[in-house]
């Protein structure tokens, strides 16, 4: 029996200490996809992606880096979505920043190399500009039911500082229970002194990122479609939800269009994953929401995602959990106990 499924791809910051080893460990079977990838980047005169996961010890100043941490976390998603079951049908990819390149790859609009040069190129812009940064802050509580006017409240704080003499503050993505800021240093620090510290950790700074999703980048994306050609995109075979929750259909999508997204909009505008996961849920009501590794953090902001859009009638972390629990319906591929779920049998 065939299993519909919304396959989402994650962004920056998955690939951390734990996932050291994860092409090595789950991709070695993945020789020939692997080994072309590697050649490019050896090509290029830059360290493979075999030598970088085979490290042997995580190293936060190189592995955390724009330039090596976009395509790492690629390579792993992009041969994740590939050992898929045969049983798996995707009817729709999405993904979250960064993982809307590696969308564009599954989805057909890229290929697998070209796929890995977009990533890897805007990642290394972005490293190289390092304009900015970002932050993240809970807007709902700790059971994640939507709390309309705490986040209200909260906009209209980064609203308000935005407007100050010398000081940026954007959203770059809502997360749903969650929403990621970015602006200069001194937007940042005035969010961290407004707000109250909660779960002992938030506002956190999200480390190695710039402020992505917000027209601070615009020297990025102009350097990206310099850098970034027509010839390199395609329209996808698979429909694809843009950061915008807009739908990218195959057969009727144009590949200069997406470009022009994918290297504008994408980069300077606000990224509403929450929406694109709403989207996924109302439009293709798929039996499975199946989260690419590396890493699980996606899982939370997924969960989440869907809590806010009422999805199936939950409304909060126990009504997921006991959504979940009956399936599970969302399976994160970065977790042993639940890969195999939706894995061929050989990965």
């Amino acid at each position: 029996m065939t299993r519909r499924a919304v396959l989402i791809c994650p962004g920056r910051g998955t690939y951390n200490k734990a996932e050291l080893g994860y092409l090595a460990h789950h991709h070695a079977a993945s020789s020939d996809a692997l080994a072309a990838l590697d050649a490019q980047r050896a090509a290029d005169g830059r360290e493979t992606l075999t030598a970088l996961d085979g490290a042997t010890r995580f190293d936060p100043k190189l592995h955390l880096r724009g330039d090596i941490a976009a395509p790492l976390i690629y390579a792993c998603s992009a041969l994740d979505a590939r050992s898929l079951a045969a049983d798996i049908d995707v009817v729709a990819i999405t993904g979250n920043s960064m993982g809307w390149y590696t969308a564009l790859a599954a989805g057909g609009a890229l290929s697998l190399e070209n796929g890995l040069r977009v990533a890897g190129t805007m990642g290394r812009l972005m490293q190289d500009a390092m304009i900015g940064g970002q932050l993240i802050y809970p807007c709902t509580d700790d059971d994640w039911a939507p709390d309309s006017a705490r986040r209200t409240a909260l906009l209209e704080m980064v609203r308000e500082i935005d407007t100050r003499e010398g000081t940026v503050l954007r959203l770059s993505i809502d997360l749903g229970g969650m929403l990621v800021l970015a602006g200069d240093a001194a937007g940042l620090e005035a969010f961290e002194q407004a707000v109250p510290r909660v779960q002992d950790r938030f506002p956190l700074r999200l480390p190695g990122h710039a402020a992505f999703h917000t027209d601070l980048q615009e020297p990025v994306a102009v350097a990206g479609r310099a850098a970034l050609g027509d010839d390199m995109f395609r329209p996808p075979a698979i429909p694809l939800i843009d950061g915008r929750g807009a739908i990218w259909w195959p057969g009727t999508s144009d590949a200069r269009a997406l470009r022009a997204y994918t290297l504008g909009h994408q980069v300077t505008q606000s990224y509403d994953f929450a929406r694109s996961i709403a989207v996924a849920a109302r439009e293709f009501a798929p039996d499975l929401f199946i989260v690419a590794g590396p890493g699980t953090t996606l899982g939370g902001a997924v969960a989440q995602s869907l809590i806010a859009c009422g999805w199936q009638g939950m409304a909060d972390k126990p009504g997921f959990q006991a959504w979940q629990e009956a399936g599970p319906f969302m399976v994160s591929m970065g977790r042993e106990d639940q890969r195999r779920i939706v894995t061929a049998p050989q990965d």
